[in-house]
């Protein structure tokens, strides 16, 4: 995609994301790649810099794992992070033990010399936040290195040989909570490695475009188009590329909020004039739901369906030689096991399934390459309207795993109506775009209540709202007490079928790429 390219390899680490966004946002492609690659496809990549992750695992373990030894021998500049760190030490001639003096959390370290990674950012005297998490810890560098900081529980917290551009830092500057290291990883990319820091997505959809239509030639796509942020973007980024060579088929599922399905048709059919089939499937997949509870078996049920909903849609345009998928690079990276540590995870929470091989389509995925904020920022470059770019994501299940327990169409018209009720709100208090996602969930829970001169029994609702920078990790968002009590009594008042109101104050700790 571009001459300077960075590649990351993975040893584990839950946040090893992290690393590959901060080194985007200094205007640098990257990749994440397991540290098990070879090196001849390391050589191909040709990297102009290589940044070794965290771990959970230990140096000294039998099978730990080690760096391949053509990172050390390519010419590059190499950053050890944690891990990363250690595992240069120990090949390179240092040595690494555990350790009772554990670092997990904030911490602060002492600057005691000047190296180009610090540069600008850090001066000799500094103490200077960071962010520790490790167990065992360098005692004894390789030779060529000197020690350029130190904390009260990593005697070498920062090592440098300015010589080789070798740099091993055993706190983790991918993390908020060192409050710099964002700096620090710009310095490693731009200054140390001289990337010129020109990958913007004005480039990319220009690279894109000009992929999309090597690749289709004059062959026929299709597209399934689910209204999220993914799908709209790619729908417009292949159309603009390849023109009426794109079907959209968007399947109707019943399970959306309120007024969506016709944002979708309005926006596609009308604005950008795509093909655009809609299916209205609500009843077939209520009917397919009834009677179901179990979270997986819904989720399930929804996926097989939705295929043979699309399949049958695409059978009937005919010719079609291509499939396209709003895929982005977490769902890549996320789809194999790098390790087999804790950054691996199971999404089936938010994917529905994929389309079977029955349909003999080569995939055509253009955001591949892309976080979730950088297929955002693309989508303005697109000119596509604030209303899909910014909106907060939604799981292909849908409402249908908002709505625990067995589904009802008098359920989804309650839940529609309070979430839309709670929405509102959000927007009326400006804090929508402050909010990575927010939602309701209509709970399995009657009680008993008091309204005017009567009583009801009625459903409790829940209501969330989370913020994060980057989907990683998560928090609940802090309303006023006035807006909760405020958008609380809308509820009651204005959504027949709920008599309470409680807001969910859980967080979302990292490792997990999405939030149900």
């Amino acid at each position: 995609m571009t001459a300077d390219r960075v590649l990351i390899l993975d040893f584990g680490s839950q946040v090893t994301q992290l690393i590959a966004r901060r080194v985007r946002e200094a205007g640098v492609y990257c990749e994440i790649h397991p540290f098990s690659v070879d090196a001849a496809r390391i050589q191909a990549f040709a990297p102009k810099a290589i940044i070794l992750s965290g771990s959970p695992a230990s140096v000294n373990d039998e099978n730990g794992p080690r760096a391949p030894e053509v990172v050390f021998t390519l010419g590059v500049p190499v950053l050890g992070i944690c891990y990363g760190q250690q595992t240069m030490c120990a090949q390179l001639g240092g040595s690494v033990t555990g350790s009772d003096h554990r670092e997990f959390g904030r911490a602060f370290i002492e600057v005691t010399e000047s190296c180009a990674l610090f540069d600008g950012v850090w001066a000799v005297g500094g103490r200077e936040q960071v962010w520790m998490s490790h167990g065992d810890r360098v005692t004894a560098i390789p030779p060529g290195f000197q020690v350029v900081a130190v904390s009260d529980g990593a005697p070498y917290a920062a090592i440098a040989d300015e010589s080789r551009r070798f740099y091993g830092v055993q706190f983790h500057p991918e993390v908020v909570h060192t409050p710099d290291g964002a700096k620090l990883l710009a310095n490693f990319v731009r200054k140390v490695a001289g990337c010129t820091g020109d990958w913007t997505m004005a480039a990319f959809r220009q690279q894109a475009i000009a992929q999309i239509r090597a690749q289709v030639g004059g062959g026929k796509v299709i597209c399934g188009l689910s209204g999220g942020v993914d799908s709209s973007v790619a729908a417009v980024l292949i159309h603009e590329a390849i023109g009426d060579q794109l079907t959209c088929i968007f399947v109707d599922t019943g399970l959306m909020r309120a007024g969506e399905a016709d944002e979708v048709v309005t926006l596609f059919r009308d604005h950008y004039n795509i093909p655009l089939i809609h299916r209205n499937a609500a009843d077939l997949f209520l009917g397919k739901l009834d009677g179901v509870s179990d979270p997986e078996r819904k989720r399930k049920i929804i996926g097989a369906t939705f295929i043979d909903v699309f399949d049958e849609e695409a059978h009937k345009i005919g010719g079609a030689g291509f499939l396209a998928q709003g895929t982005l690079y977490p769902d890549v990276i996320e789809s194999v096991s790098f390790t087999g540590g804790p950054s691996v995870t199971i999404k089936s929470h938010h994917n529905v399934g994929g389309l079977p091989e029955r349909m003999n389509l080569k995939l055509v995925e253009p955001l591949r390459e892309l976080f979730k904020d950088e297929v955002r920022a693309l989508g303005r470059e697109l000119g596509l309207p604030d209303a899909f770019v910014k909106r907060h994501p939604f799981p292909g299940p849908g409402l249908a795993i908002r709505v625990p327990g067995e589904i009802t169409a008098e359920k989804l018209e309650i839940l529609r109506k309070a979430d839309t009720v709670y929405l509102e709100e959000i927007r009326n208090a400006g804090l929508y775009d402050a909010i990575w996602q927010a939602f309701a969930v209509l709970l399995p829970v009657r009680t008993v209540g008091v309204m005017g001169d009567g009583r009801t029994y009625d459903h409790v609702l829940a209501l969330r709202a989370v913020t994060s920078t980057d989907g990683m990790t998560a928090d609940w968002y802090h309303f006023p007490h006035d807006f909760l009590a405020r958008v609380s009594n809308r509820i009651v008042n204005e959504v027949r079928g709920v008599n309470r109101v409680v807001y969910d104050i859980t967080s979302k700790p990292p490792g997990t790429i999405e939030w149900e």
